[in-house]
């Protein structure tokens, strides 16, 4: 009888070992393109992402953040770049984490960049192992004084806080008396971003650069006080307008891993402060529809994407425009049309002021079309632009060079990032 039900027993053990397995097996598995090399790992990593996402559905930042640090490191690997004089200090009372290149910069101004880190506004940070490890790299192999923002994130704060923190942590930056006390070259400053860091940098660079007289609606600031100017800007798949999530890139990678449309929808309710519930109506641009006056032909020109994007990247998609929107969705949500929040928006008249551009796009993120109509948009307004464009590229790639979390991509897109900012920084 005991033999029996051992072997009860261990066929009970098999059959829920398999059917663990197959339900895990499902629930990681997520179809990628054929462009994407090793998409087993992708799809690993995908899988930590979504239960992240869930965890934020279920308020459980602390689970999401333990998460994050899991995939990116909670801090660089042992021995990299030890001559880096790292600072944990603080800018016009924002957070920051300063890094110094090693002795042999003394002497010399160095270069400047200021750092602000992607995470759809509500999680990361610039202390985290690949944040860490890149800004190191860029100090010593550039000879650059990087300066990571910790701006406050979501649900701790919503919208424009993260963007105010951001533009603090700048003008304290740019000042003359900071600028000498680092021995960097007022000529060579930088602001950059990635994701949602993309999105900070954008702002920023035109808070800092733009004209005084807007359309009051557009709400971007000017401050005439700040003397010095960032010189470049390096975007790096920036988030850049809330008002069309059915562009071509949008459409086309919807379920892709890291980033789905539904995420970033999710992400932007989140940062303006609208419900969750809302999602279906702005997936559907019932926000965008046709009924709202203030979005004038001129306005929806600006990320009017059957005119800025190439064929390449309109391929046979056609425009989603909703003719009414009956929940009043931007009336709800006036963030949707802040040009600090969807720097897409700004006039013509804002962007001939902006400084030069690195705009980098992957095919496979939803928003690769925002960073190209961008790219088109600066150009056409005078500012020379570099777009670095990657067939095999996915959203948050920049993230993922370091073993076992390393991408070839990953690897190309970190080294062409600095060799531009070496070259024209």
């Amino acid at each position: 009888k005991m033999d029996g039900w051992q072997r009860e027993m261990g066929l009970k053990a098999v059959v829920v070992t398999v059917l663990l397995a197959a339900a895990l097996s499902y629930y990681v598995y997520n179809p990628m393109p054929d462009a994407i090399q090793e998409p087993w790992k992708l799809m690993a990593v995908d899988a930590a992402f979504r239960t992240g996402i869930n965890l934020v559905r279920e308020d459980a930042f602390s689970g999401f953040d333990s998460t994050m640090v899991a995939l990116l490191g909670s801090r660089s690997p042992a021995g990299v770049v030890p001559g880096v004089k790292v600072s944990d200090i603080t800018f016009a009372g924002v957070p920051v984490r300063v890094y110094e290149p090693p002795a042999g910069g003394e002497g010399h101004l160095r270069r400047g960049l200021l750092y602000l880190h992607g995470g759809g506004w509500a999680f990361g940070s610039g202390k985290m192992g690949a944040y860490d490890k890149v800004s190191r790299m860029i100090s010593d192999e550039l000879n650059t004084v990087v300066v990571s923002v910790e701006y406050r994130l979501f649900p701790e704060v919503l919208f424009p806080e993260p963007f105010l923190d951001c533009v603090a942590a700048a003008k304290h930056f740019l000042s003359p008396e900071v600028l000498d006390k680092y021995a960097i070259d007022p000529e060579r400053v930088a602001v950059s971003g990635d994701s949602a860091g993309g999105n900070l940098a954008a702002a920023v660079a035109q808070e800092v650069l733009a004209e005084p007289k807007l359309s009051v609606f557009l709400q971007v600031a000017t401050d005439d006080s700040v003397p010095v100017k960032f010189s470049v800007q390096a975007l790096i798949y920036p988030v850049l307008q809330a008002l069309d999530f059915n562009t071509p890139s949008y459409v086309q990678n919807r379920n892709m891993a890291i980033l789905p449309r539904q995420v970033m929808v999710q992400f932007w309710l989140q940062y303006l402060g609208a419900d969750i519930s809302l999602q279906p109506q702005l997936i559907a641009n019932n926000h965008s529809a046709l009924q709202h006056s203030v979005l004038t032909p001129e306005l929806r020109s600006r990320l009017d994407w059957t005119s800025l994007l190439s064929q390449k990247f309109k391929k046979s998609y056609k425009p989603v425009v909703a003719e009414r929107d009956s929940h009043g969705l931007l009336k709800k949500i006036p963030g949707l049309l802040d040009a600090r929040s969807s720097p897409l928006l700004a006039g013509p008249e804002v962007l001939a002021k902006c400084p030069r551009a690195y705009i980098l796009t992957c095919e496979f993120d939803v928003l690769r079309d925002d960073g190209l109509m961008y790219a088109r948009r600066l150009k056409d307004a005078g500012v020379a632009v570099t777009s670095d464009y990657y067939e095999d590229g996915f959203h948050g790639c920049l993230s993922f060079t370091s073993w076992p979390l390393d991408f070839d991509v990953g690897k190309r897109v970190l080294r062409n990032y600095m060799t531009w900012l070496q070259n024209n920084l």
